[in-house]
């Protein structure tokens, strides 16, 4: 059984920084599109930013380019997503996710998940 344990999370003024840490306890970890999402109050979860098996392709939604960045140690079965130049907007609770068959930028493409970190900015 897979299991992603997410932490960095936590409280920043806007324009601060966090970086978030996921760690994946399955043997096949270096072998899985891995992805992140988040999921606001009242919102539908959405997608953030993805990266391919070996880190040579990464893909993030347009309001996150040029401030988040998505990177992965598949010797260390882990997966980050550095957050820079934070905006009160990007507050929710953040959600690694390890993609199935299929990466792309649906909660339905990935198949197993992490119990969320929150991110809160203050303006």
């Amino acid at each position: 059984q897979v299991q992603l344990i997410e932490s960095g999370g936590g409280s920043v003024q806007s324009g601060g920084s966090l970086r978030l840490s996921c760690v994946d306890s399955g043997r096949t970890f270096s072998s899985a599109a891995m992805g992140w999402f988040r999921q606001a109050p009242g919102k539908e979860r959405e997608f953030v930013a993805r990266i391919t098996w070996n880190g040579g392709s990464t893909y993030y939604e347009d309001s996150v380019k040029g401030r988040f960045t998505i990177s992965r140690d598949n010797g260390k079965r882990t997966v980050y997503l550095q957050m820079n130049s934070l905006k009160p907007e990007d507050t929710a609770v953040y959600y690694c996710a390890r993609a199935g068959d299929i990466a792309g930028a649906l909660p339905e493409d990935y198949r197993y998940w992490g119990q969320g970190t929150q991110v809160t900015v203050a303006s």
